[in-house]
This record gives structure tokens, sequence and C-alpha cells, in this order.
């Protein structure tokens, strides 16, 4: 599978800027690299060590096109693990168009995405949950996600996985010997040991497992609605919890009083928050739409936040609970945290009237004033405290990936397979079976195991240029 002609693209993002990297790996990239750069000091790049920087131009014939400096790595000790050049030129649109259509004329052919490290992986560089990390690291938007790609990519995962596949893969060895002396009626592999390194090995893979679900959250955010009525402050909220007189980070339009998100992070956790339609008994059509819609979100969201006005709930405090125990009946099992906001209108007595009325409800009470940004910490530290963040301080391998999770269930599988032929005394080509597919299901993760189409789908998802 292993392809050496020369691949070319840039390495940064496209559009002009100060500075912009054209990355050439393949056989002949240095040569080719060496045949459009002239040196300020005539060097033959193909003669230079490894890991060195030169300063020269790139020419087209008679033609200079730019400045440049030009970094040499040699395989195998490059990223790809192929003869590498990274040419350093001017951010110009057209400098870069302009030396790449030259080395494609020289003999380079543009790169597939990803196609960089899909070489890496190839040669044996990087495993493949490694190689996804990189895409994962590339995208991390916030210092969890960073920090689990980080740890992904050093190979934490890797090194797990490949510990049990070792062990597994010893005792399988044993298991298939029996089977040539099956006549013999002979036991090689010491079934009391074998059925304590499977106990372990279901320990972890459920421990992996669990991590997905906080490995998720941390990839993709949590999703947090906030349920309540048009200005009772739910912008000037999202103003405070940034920050900054910034309400909409990223919004999706609609029709009127359709959803708006934003996102922000909090202690390195990103939340993406969902500004919905107030709930009420309406007979305008065009509201009914948006109250529907707020129940759809509510039914996407992890957390529930319901925002209301203090001195408003003097006047409605009955439709208010309503509202609340509408939200608390249909979704029991989402944390609902309600939200009173402007305490600074009411005295510390009216406030504690509210609180009281409220608590027979059984919901997380909150008090802030979103405008005086009084009880905003405390509402951060209450957000928090929805993700398990124990695994990610204690630096544990922690599961992003759908792919490694739907394998580490079906390895799971198969290991409670092998426990329960072993307590049934089933004969050892069975019980052999099933070890093999666990072993595949390793072998999957880490890219042991692979075939074109698995990589096709993984690497199609990288950026050109890595």
């Amino acid at each position: 599978m292993i392809n050496q002609d020369a691949i070319v693209a840039l390495a940064t993002p496209s559009g002009a800027g100060a500075i912009a990297i054209i990355r050439i790996s393949g056989h002949d990239a240095i040569t080719i690299g060496n045949g459009v750069f002239k040196s300020i000091r005539n060097k033959d790049l193909t003669k230079q060590k490894s890991h060195t920087l030169h300063l020269g131009h790139i020419v087209d014939g008679n033609k200079t096109l730019d400045e440049v400096l030009v970094s040499v790595f040699k395989g195998p000790n490059s990223y790809s693990g192929e003869n590498t050049i990274e040419i350093s030129c001017h951010g110009s649109t057209y400098i870069q168009q302009q030396i790449i259509q030259l080395l494609l004329r020289k003999g380079c052919r543009m790169a597939d995405a990803g196609e960089f490290t899909l070489r890496a992986f190839l040669n044996g560089k990087l495993d493949l949950s490694q190689a996804e990390a990189v895409a994962d690291l590339i995208s991390s938007d916030n210092e969890a996600s960073h920090q689990i790609a980080m740890q992904q990519m050093r190979g934490g995962f890797s090194n797990e996985i490949a510990k049990l596949r070792e062990e597994l893969l010893n005792f399988a060895s044993l298991i298939e010997l029996e089977l040539d002396f099956a006549e013999e009626d002979v036991e090689f592999a010491d079934r009391t040991q074998f059925h304590e390194l499977l106990n372990r090995i279901e320990f972890v893979l459920k421990r992996l497992i669990d991590s997905f679900a906080v490995g998720n959250v941390i990839k993709n955010g949590i999703p947090v609605a906030i349920v309540g009525e048009p200005n009772v402050g739910k912008s000037t909220l999202l103003n405070a919890l940034l920050n900054e007189e910034r309400a909409i980070v990223s919004h999706i339009a609609g029709t009127t009083r359709d959803t708006i998100e934003d996102e922000l992070v909090i202690g390195g956790i990103g939340f993406r928050f969902i500004d919905t339609a107030g709930i009420r008994e309406t007979q305008d059509h065009i509201e009914s739409i948006g109250i529907k819609k707020t129940f759809e979100k509510i039914e996407q969201a992890q957390v529930v936040l319901y925002l209301f006005e203090s001195l408003k709930f003097k006047v409605q405090s009955s439709e208010y609970i309503v509202e609340i125990e509408k939200i608390k009946n249909q979704f029991p099992l989402k944390p609902l945290v309600v939200i009173i906001n402007k305490i600074e209108l009411l005295t510390a007595a009216e406030v504690a009237e509210i609180k009281k009325q409220l608590l027979p409800l059984n919901v997380i009470l909150e008090t802030i004033s979103a405008k005086e940004k009084i009880g905003i910490d405390a509402l951060k530290n209450t957000l928090l405290s929805f993700v398990n963040t124990g695994a990610l301080r204690n630096n544990e391998t922690i599961v992003t990936n759908t792919r490694h999770y739907d394998s580490l269930l079906k390895a799971l599988n198969e290991i409670q397979n092998v426990n329960y032929g072993l307590e049934t005394n089933i004969s050892s080509d069975l019980i052999a079976l099933d070890i093999r597919e666990a072993l595949y299901q390793f072998g999957l993760i880490t890219g042991q195991v692979s075939n074109d189409e698995l990589l096709g789908n993984i690497f199609a998802n990288f950026c050109i240029g890595k």
C-alpha cells in the first residue's frame, strides 16, 4: 500500500498571511525541491543533513518566484517517514499557487486529504489511533479536548490496548497449540491464570467504554438548553459567562423565534448554549412552532437552564411553576437548573421567599444578576459539576472516537464469550474463535488490522496538507 511518489500540499491555512508552508513528501521530494531551489550559498539540498534549514530562492527557469527558507527532513526521520521538505514562503496566495504549480510540473502530485499522516501510519511512525488523534488535536478548541488528543497522540490509549492484546495473544497461542494435540487431550494454557487475565481485560475494557460518555461530551461540547421568556436576560447572561459584550459567538439562522446557539469554554470544558423560545400556552401559530422547537432542543440538551426575572415571578409565580413542572415531568433524567435573574431588584427576604416557593420542585436553584455579574462563578461551578472530570484530572485514558468505542464493545462481548466458554468447558476450538475475534477488534483500533476502505474513511476527514 505504500506509495512513495512525491506529493505536495499547502500545510498552512489557505489565504494570504505573513508566511505559508508548502510541504513535499516522497522518495524524490528532496531531489524535486533541489531542482527549483537556488541556495544563497550554492548548497545542494540532496547533500545536506536531515533537520537543517536553508535560505535561498525558488526559481522557475530565469524567473525568481520568492525568497524562501527550506527545511530538509530525510526519511525515516521525518513526520511521514519519507524524504520531506517544507518551503516557508511569503504568504501571498499568488506566490503559493505559483510554487505549487511549479512543483506539480516538476513531478509532484497534489496530496489527498490526510495523505501525509496516512504515510506516517503506513511507514510505522504512528499507529492508527495515534493518527486519528492528530485530526482531533487539530480540531481541539478547548483545554480538555486538547489534553485528551495529546494523551492519545503520545500513545497512551495505544499502549493500553497493545498490552491487553499481547497478553491475550500469548494465551491464544497456547490454546491454538492445544488444538494441534487435540487427540492427546492435553492443556498448555493454565485455565486459572487465563480466567484471571480475562477478568482483568474485561475490567479495563469496561472502564474504557464507560469513559466514552465523558470523552464524547468533552470532544463535542456539552449542549445546554436555556429556556425562558424573551427579555429575561438570556443574552446578558451569555455576555456575563463570556465576560465580554458579545452574546452570539455563532448563530443558526431560521424562522422567527428559532433557536440561537452560543459556544464558550468553562474550566477547559466546551459548553454549547441553546437559546430557546418560552414555554407557555399560546394561540399564536408562529410562537407555538417556537415552543415545539424548544422541547426538541431540550431533548437534545444534556443540561437545562430555566431563567426567569425575579420581579415577574412575584406577579406570575404560578405560571412559572407550571412551566418548570412541565419540563421536569417531560425530562425527569435531565439536570434542571432554575436561575433567578435580576436579584439586585429584590431584597434578601424577597429572594428567600422565591426560593421557598420553588423548593418543593426539587430542582437546582441559582440566583444571579447577569447585569451586575453576581452569582456567575457559582453558576459556572454548577455547570462543571455535571461533567465527570475525575478521569481527566487523573490523566486516565479517555475514549472519544466512535470507531474505537464500537471495537471496544465488540471486543468486550468476545472476551465475555471466552469467559463463559471456560466456565462451561466449551471445546478449545470454539474458545479460539472468540479469542481471534477479540484480537481482531483490538487490531482494528491500532491499525494492526486494516483495509483500504477503513483507511479511506478515516483519512478523508483530515485536512489536506496534514
